[in-house]
């Protein structure tokens, strides 16, 4: 718990609001989003309200911090990237420094709190249904900057993730 409250996410914790299931479909089936490199917008429409948001009104709206921190998204890319290199963190989370390859990270791999980040990670980060019990490269990235207590620009990430379910 000490990492969700250094990065002010204890707010996403406590949330237990009615969700209207219906709601939430209409407005991804008419979500359209822009990026650019100091912006992200969402645009919608739910049941006739128009709904603009950007990833500053997002955090606003979450509780959490929203200008800093890495917000990339990297679905299926094992390049390396300005944080990291897919070698070097491939073996820091399966816990072997003997492996000559980038791949997937499996949890049985992985000591109990590389676990716990990781199912946070699937969970509020990233969230998906499939292949819990591996990792991706980007849920290493994201769980490396936890760890080393980096910042994590989580609206951004959020909004990233909303672009890629619509595309």
């Amino acid at each position: 718990m000490e990492v969700i409250k250094r990065k002010k996410w204890e707010k996403l914790f406590k949330r237990r609001e009615l969700v209207h299931v219906d709601a939430i479909q209409e407005f991804y089936a008419k979500l359209s989003m822009s990026h650019n490199r100091k912006k992200d917008v969402a645009r919608s429409k739910v049941r006739g309200v128009e709904i603009v948001f950007d990833h500053l009104k997002l955090a606003s709206i979450l509780g959490v911090p929203g200008n800093n921190g890495i917000c990339e998204y990297i679905k299926e890319a094992w390049e390396e990237s300005r944080y990291t290199k897919p070698l070097e963190i491939t073996r820091k989370f399966a816990n072997d420094e003997t492996i000559m390859e980038a791949r997937r990270v499996k949890s049985v791999e992985m000591k109990p709190i590389q676990r716990f980040i990781h199912f946070l990670v699937m969970k509020n980060v990233v969230p998906r249904f499939g292949k819990r019990g591996t990792t991706s490269y980007m849920d290493l990235i994201y769980m490396d900057h936890l760890i080393a207590r980096r910042l994590v620009n989580l609206p951004r990430v959020m909004m990233r993730h909303m672009s890629y379910v619509i595309s």
